[in-house]
């Protein structure tokens, strides 16, 4: 099992953890990794998006201009995709852009996310984290006592509301939940922050 540093909120180092090789140690996957991220990323669009074709928009009908003598190109309609106000040729339309992936790669993607963070020894692994009230330059002071990069995710094992205000209005700084992290957001985030209590639950839920 590798062993990793566990610090306080003070950054004074307190003991260490072992981390589960099953989990924390794979061979990364970057294929499942490129998949669920792909995955991610299609299941966040609105699928919104809408033009007109040429049989939408308005005009149409008369013949814009005689066939021959002006010097133009010949045309039989203003709707046309090569007018100025015509339709679009292959106009978007709204649609739903969700798909599933298989279980087993979702797993295969959070555990080479995971152990990627430890490979890169990006991964901060704090004793306890907890504030009386909402604060964000306790937040800011305790980033800077475990030397997290700018841009870093909390990990927690429960929803602590004092812990998720007091890290809101920080940019480059998100909170999650255990249940609720993805693999988009660990690889995006430089420094990957979990509590003790959310390793355990990690490898409780992965292995």
């Amino acid at each position: 099992m590798a062993k990793v540093t566990m610090l306080n909120m003070a950054g004074a180092e307190v003991g260490s953890v072992d981390l589960n090789d099953a989990i924390f140690g794979i061979e990364p996957n970057q294929n499942a990794v490129h998949a669920i991220v792909k995955n991610y990323l299609a299941n966040q669009r609105q699928g919104t998006q809408s033009a007109k074709n040429r049989g939408e928009v308005r005009g149409g009908g008369r013949k814009p201009f005689r066939q021959k003598g002006t010097g133009r190109h010949r045309q039989g309609s203003t709707t046309d995709p090569s007018q100025i106000g015509g339709g679009v040729v292959f106009a978007p339309k709204p649609r739903d852009y969700r798909y599933t992936v298989p279980k087993k790669l979702k797993r295969l993607a959070m555990k080479s996310a995971l152990s990627s963070k430890v490979a890169e020894k990006e991964i901060i692994v704090l004793d306890t984290l907890n504030f009386d009230a909402p604060k964000t330059k306790e937040m800011i002071k305790v980033l800077g006592n475990v030397n997290a990069a700018k841009k870093a995710l909390i990990v927690m094992a429960e929803k602590d509301e004092n812990v998720i205000r007091s890290a809101a209005n920080i940019p480059g700084v998100r909170t999650a939940l255990v249940g609720t992290m993805n693999v988009y957001e660990i690889i995006n985030y430089t420094s990957f922050i979990v509590t003790k209590e959310a390793i355990n639950k990690i490898e409780e839920v992965y292995s």
